[in-house]
């Protein structure tokens, strides 16, 4: 039975939508997996001049957009400065009016600063490898003070009266300030503070600090190492004000300078063997020298009665080479009365120039060994003019 067009119309009209969405479906071919539908582009020619002022409109917006974004974390990273450090996030977290040193990132990928790291690393892993110590992070390792107990009881070769481990971050602080304060009698002959390294900078991870500190037991132990001269790094003071705002200064700190020696310890020599093997000898080595010292000090009205601390301020030095020499020493030349360990070393390293001018060997001994009094070294430097002026009126 044929159907007229218009029951055709009512027919199709009635089909529900389900039954018209599966006709279409048979109709098209059925995709092979599930798509987002993409819209025809539109031809451009087909696109009017309203459309084409709109997108222009558009590409505008967002470019300006950009350059806000820019703008604004430029500002936000650099604050007053052409140049601003990279600092973690993780080291603003300041309280107020408080400030923090932090080496700039950039100056860690130094080579020369990478080099001293590692130094000092096997450095440390080989003076405590008997006691299965290994250091990988020398911030993460020694900030609690128990690597460094280990390593000052290793080369001092005594034992400190600490806890031998301590969990708590107080137990931890009382723990460092006893090290340090044994470090610094060691360095310096005074348990009293630095500047270069404190409980709280070391106990913070300061990595300036523990680096300084480290070179310093170092040099002092003639650690059988060559650090690497001239190592500077970056450092940035992030202080934070009452109005909870960051501000940042950068400046240069110096780790390492030109040494003379090479690190490396001195070869053995008599003055050794007499402190290992030949006690009774040695008095009669000091006394011989302090007969020496106080016939020439003498004219000046000056005398010792030991060779242990006399000399560790340079003075006697100093004023014994002209002495023996015959010349007057300009009190602007030198500290009379030194008042800490700069102007005593100032004063020993100054008498060690006098003893090579008038045609003497450069001293093997460190001014730093006789300020710190090593007696070995004050040994060496007064038999050496012993050596030379033994004869003398």
């Amino acid at each position: 039975m044929t159907e007229s067009p218009k029951e055709n119309f009512v027919i199709t009209r009635g089909v529900s939508f389900a039954l018209a969405k599966t006709l279409t479906e048979m109709s098209s071919p059925r995709p092979k997996s599930p798509r987002t539908p993409v819209l025809p582009k539109k031809d451009d020619k087909d696109e009017s001049f309203w459309d084409k002022i709109g997108t222009i409109g558009r590409k505008k917006r967002i470019k300006e957009v950009q350059e806000v974004q820019e703008e604004g974390k430029y500002a936000i990273d650099s604050p007053g400065s052409p140049t601003a450090p990279e600092i973690p996030p993780e080291e603003y977290s300041l309280l107020d009016n408080e400030a923090r040193a932090i080496i700039e990132p950039r100056s860690l990928e130094e080579p020369r600063v990478q080099e001293l790291i590692q130094v000092l690393i096997d450095w440390i892993n080989d003076e405590l490898a008997a006691q299965r110590i290994i250091v990988k992070d020398i911030s993460e390792d020694l900030y609690d003070g128990q690597v460094l107990q280990k390593l000052l009881e290793k080369l001092q070769e005594t034992k400190l009266d600490v806890p031998e481990v301590t969990q708590s971050e107080e137990g931890q602080r009382q723990k460092l300030a006893v090290v340090l304060r044994a470090v610094n009698k060691v360095l310096f002959g005074t348990g009293q503070p630095v500047t270069k390294w404190s409980v709280e900078s070391v106990h913070s991870k300061n990595l300036v600090s523990i680096l300084h500190l480290l070179v310093a037991l170092a040099r002092h132990y003639r650690a059988p190492i060559r650090l690497p001269e001239n190592v500077s790094v970056s450092v940035v003071v992030v202080k934070k004000d009452a109005q909870n705002q960051l501000s940042h200064r950068t400046y240069t700190e110096d780790i390492t300078t030109t040494y003379d020696e090479l690190g490396m310890r001195c070869e053995r020599d008599a003055f050794d063997a007499l402190f290992d093997h030949a006690p009774d000898k040695l008095q009669v080595v000091k006394k011989s020298l302090i007969t020496f010292v106080n016939k020439h000090l003498s004219k000046v009205n000056l005398e010792v009665s030991d060779l242990d601390s006399p000399f560790h301020d340079g003075v006697c030095l100093v004023l014994l080479m002209g002495l023996l020499e015959g010349f007057f020493v300009p009190l602007y030349d030198f500290y009379l009365t030194p008042k800490d360990f700069d102007q005593k070393v100032h004063n020993v390293a100054f008498a060690f120039e006098l003893m090579q001018d008038v045609g003497l060997a450069k001293p093997k001994a460190r001014p730093e060994d006789i300020v710190n009094l090593d007696l070995k070294s004050t040994l060496r430097v007064l038999y050496n003019l012993f050596t030379k002026y033994k004869n003398m009126a």
